[in-house]
């Protein structure tokens, strides 16, 4: 599918006439960090020692849920044990001690193309994450220095995770702009189907072990196999916006 393509078939959804778009709204794990291995096995280590069985790989199908969403899901499933608020986030603290054992995760290549781009383009960049990982949240602005806006919505900021619309929503209301003024851009399922469902144009991109078909089943408009393809294909895709109209 070619920009063009997936820009009219999103304005045609949409009912919109033009996308101006003015902010992106990016999320971290699989997009900023190549972070997903370490989170399934310092999951997979504090289910197991709770005695919750779970694989490492359902864990990218749970990528953009709460830490707090995870851990009632997977206890509920394992032992029907209904863990309350202050059990899970005292879990997720020992889930994040866990990760952080594992070392700093590389950042993604072609992400700082991708967000360099976009800025220069006088577009926002604004972080929306599900997850609440002191190391990774910390790092960023260190990374990846004078690409961010202030703004941005985490894990506290939100009641519902990820595919909830409810982060995107938050953070097009942060950033002053509407659906359609805001593209996505995300690598897992319910990412995606949490941007779609905001209203914006919504870019898939496979950093991790989920097909392609499953990020346009989920709602993408247009997915890369990276981020390196992002970035090669984002000036392309910025024009593109500028000239695409409905009919």
């Amino acid at each position: 599918m070619t920009e063009k393509n997936a820009i009219a078939n999103y304005l045609k959804s949409t009912g919109n006439k033009q996308a101006e778009i003015k902010v992106a709204l990016v999320d971290c794990d699989g997009v900023l960090y190549d972070s997903m291995k370490n989170h399934t096995r310092a999951w997979v280590k504090l289910m197991k020692k709770n005695g919750v069985k779970c694989t490492r790989d359902e864990f990218y199908l749970y990528e953009g849920m709460t830490g707090a969403e995870i851990i009632k899901l997977l206890f509920k499933r394992g032992s029907g044990k209904n863990i309350t608020d202050d059990e899970a986030r005292e879990l997720y603290k020992v889930k994040s001690r866990y990760f952080k054992e594992l070392g700093e995760p590389a950042m993604m290549p072609g992400t700082t193309q991708v967000l360099s781009t976009l800025r220069d383009a006088g577009i926002k960049n604004v972080l929306v994450t599900g997850s609440g990982e002191p190391l990774l949240l910390e790092r960023i602005d260190r990374d990846y220095a004078g690409l961010f806006a202030p703004e941005r919505i985490t894990a506290a900021d939100t009641k519902h995770g990820k595919p909830s619309p409810e982060p995107y929503m938050k953070a097009q209301l942060k950033a002053g702009a509407k659906p359609c003024q805001c593209i996505v851009i995300e690598n897992a399922p319910l990412g995606v189907q949490s941007g779609h469902a905001s209203g914006s144009f919504t870019i898939g991109v496979t950093t991790g072990p989920i097909p392609e078909k499953d990020l346009y089943k989920a709602g993408a408009d247009i997915v890369y196999p990276d981020m390196n393809a992002l970035a090669s294909a984002l000036p392309a895709l910025l024009e593109a916006f500028k000239t695409t109209q409905q009919a």
